[in-house]
């Protein structure tokens, strides 16, 4: 009976180690993936911040006048005034909705000769 339990306490310890083994490599893999996703996430990070500032420096109004007057024969672009936007008090806003009918009458039934 007791090299039953000693044999099957070894099978335990076994187990336990190889399930342990298998554990520390997936943890292993899984840190792995992730250093590689936090990589990824600074490069995207990086190039998202080029992209702003070359946004910025297409978009310099200078620059943007410049190409408006140049092509003026072709697109008809005019320079922005302030006279050109409108007033708060030109903006016509939508009717407020009506509020439900909750109790409604019908009026509709009545014969002409009744009284009510």
């Amino acid at each position: 009976m007791r090299g039953i339990a000693f044999v099957l306490t070894a099978l335990a310890v076994f187990g336990l180690a190889f399930w342990a083994y298998r554990e520390n490599y997936a943890t292993q893999q899984v840190l792995k993936e992730t250093r590689a996703l936090q990589q990824q996430i600074g490069a995207a990070q990086v190039r998202l911040g080029v992209l702003r500032a070359e946004w910025a420096y297409l978009n310099r109004p200078d620059r943007l006048s410049e190409l408006a007057a140049l092509n003026f024969d072709r697109l008809g672009l005019l320079p922005l005034r302030p006279d050109q936007f409108g007033r708060i008090d030109e903006v016509s806003f939508p009717p407020a909705p009506l509020l439900p009918i909750t109790n409604p009458v019908d009026v509709s039934t009545m014969a002409e000769g009744e009284q009510p």
